[in-house]
């Protein structure tokens, strides 16, 4: 029985000296599809990294992902949420269709992020928006549950959306010191 725990730390180890820790982290918080996401971060005037954090964890870079609860592909965006903002793109909106091309999704969900970002002025707060819906994060903020600066983002009530806020954020940070 002691043989397994020392043969698996002796793979692990030998796993980050053949990759390096940087490569095997490089895996795991990958950029793909990086031309849209570059193209529309610089459009809509967000970080990158950040767009990159919120697809690790919504769909972990699958562009066919749908949710129990009907959100659709990379940046799982629900359908009436995408109806709303591609009215002020210019995309021909199809339901069913349009949110599992990666880079109608991308545009999609990277402008509504900016979007929210602008009605909340803060990442923290548009995140939790982003996940909870921006009428539930209006109500938190005006029934002092949270701060409009998000300073507070461990008194966000909702379960899923606390913890949602908090991995973003930790993989934002994972995603900057990686590729910077």
């Amino acid at each position: 029985m002691k043989k397994i725990p020392k043969i698996f730390a002796f793979i692990i180890i030998a796993i980050l000296l053949i990759f390096n820790i940087n490569n095997f982290s490089r895996i795991i918080y990958k950029m793909d599809y990086s031309e849209y996401v570059n193209k529309y971060s610089l459009e809509y005037n967000v970080d990158p990294f950040m767009i990159y954090a919120i697809i690790k964890a919504e769909s972990n870079f699958n562009y066919n992902a749908t949710s129990n609860r009907g959100a659709t592909g990379l940046m799982q965006l629900m359908d009436n949420t995408a109806k709303e903002v591609s009215t002020n793109e210019t995309i021909d909106y199809e339901s069913g269709t349009t949110l599992y091309n990666p880079e109608e999704n991308i545009k999609l969900g990277t402008k509504y992020y900016s979007d929210l970002r602008k009605q909340f002025k803060n990442d923290n707060i548009a995140l939790a928006a982003y996940n909870a819906g921006s009428g539930n994060v209006q109500k938190w903020i005006d029934e002092g549950v949270i701060k409009e600066d998000g300073t507070d983002i461990e008194n966000i009530p909702f379960k899923e959306t606390n913890t949602y806020v908090r991995k973003i954020l930790k993989d934002y940070t994972i995603y900057r010191k990686l590729y910077t």
